[in-house]
């Protein structure tokens, strides 16, 4: 058969290409709409040699160490490990009541009481609709409201991390937890064991894995976002990044981002590496 024939008798997925062309059409109105207004090459360009001679970071180690505090970068991971702690705990206490499933009358049996049924179903849409709530609105726009309402201090930025990524681990743990296999929760279930006693004995065991899993992602991108929240006054490298900004010292700012980057390059490492570890102890 050659490649002709097998161009024209490939399989056709109408939906994939009416997405397609939906995607593309997207693409193109919203180019057209925001009137995008592209700047003058010769002044971009002057402005990049400008910045790139402003920018050149000292290197002397006296200098290194006074542009790059040591309890600025050890804020930035605090912030990090206590926000992603928090998100871990309130996503995992969303799942009785975000899943399919443990929201059924009988976990992992059928039910033909409607008016539990019913319950169950209200409980669950109101418990996701949180979580949705909680995931579409950024961290440091969650950030700029609790400062305004706190005030300046590290629980503002620990809480907005908290919240988002609460909200993302949230439906991750419940997606896990509603099509994991249902052998053991259903045995617990057919032999009278109560909600706590399957959710502990027949669903967490077999989630646990995956669940540390999705934490040690969180964590990578709670790095990032850490950085992010120190933009509203929150000292964290992104903090630094402002304050060296503002004094219009490129070459400060161009080495706290280029920790920052370093930071989140190896917290991603720590966590590939860790997630590792983890598989491998796990299919022994």
């Amino acid at each position: 058969m050659t490649l002709d024939e097998l161009r024209r008798n490939r399989p056709r997925d109408p939906f994939l290409q009416v997405s397609a062309m939906a995607f593309v059409a997207l693409i193109v109105g919203s180019w057209l709409f925001v009137d995008f207004d592209w700047p003058e090459p010769g002044r971009a360009w002057r402005n990049l040699l400008r910045f790139a001679e402003e920018s050149r970071p000292t290197l002397t180690f006296a200098w290194w160490a006074q542009t790059v505090r040591f309890d600025v970068v050890a804020n930035t991971v605090a912030l990090a490990v206590v926000g992603t702690a928090l998100a871990t705990v309130g996503g995992a206490l969303s799942v009785p009541g975000a899943s399919r499933k443990l929201t059924e009358p009988t976990p992992w049996l059928p039910d033909d009481r409607p008016w539990a049924r019913a319950f169950g179903g209200l409980l669950r849409g109101a418990v996701r609709l949180g979580l949705v709530f909680l995931r579409a609105i950024p961290e440091y726009v969650w950030a700029f409201l609790l400062v305004a309402l706190w005030g300046l201090s590290p629980w503002p930025a620990v809480l907005a991390l908290g919240l988002h990524n609460g909200g993302i681990l949230g439906k991750l743990f419940t997606e896990t937890v509603d099509d994991l296999e249902p052998a053991a929760p259903r045995a617990l279930a057919a032999l009278g064991a109560g909600r706590f006693a399957i959710a502990t004995a027949g669903v967490l065991p077999q989630v646990q894995r995956r669940w540390l899993l999705y934490v040690f992602v969180r964590w990578e991108s709670c790095i990032r976002e850490a950085t992010v929240v120190g933009l509203v006054g929150v000292v964290s490298i992104g903090w630094a990044i402002r304050e060296a900004r503002a004094r219009t010292h490129y070459d400060e700012m161009v080495a706290l981002m280029l920790v920052s980057a370093l930071l989140i390059v190896g917290a991603d490492a720590l966590s590939l590496w860790l997630r590792s570890r983890g598989r491998s102890r796990w299919q022994r």
